[in-house]
């Protein structure tokens, strides 16, 4: 999994009735194993490690020229 600042990120439940959570990653702290940096939707920035299968990288967009 490779991420980098301003990549978003959606990470499934493995709970029953709790939702996905999506974000954007602030900052890589660690490449491997990753270890991230994530605003979350509702605004808290919590350091993020992600287990295999657990996480879905989204290339930020780029800037239309």
């Amino acid at each position: 999994m490779k991420a980098e600042v301003g990549d978003r990120i959606v990470v499934e439940s493995e709970k029953v009735g709790q939702g996905t959570r999506r974000g954007v990653i602030e900052e890589v702290l660690a490449p491997d194993p990753p270890r991230l940096r994530v605003r979350w939707e509702d605004g808290h920035s919590t350091v993020f490690a992600p287990t295999a299968g657990s996480a879905k990288i989204e290339a930020a967009s780029e800037p239309k020229s």
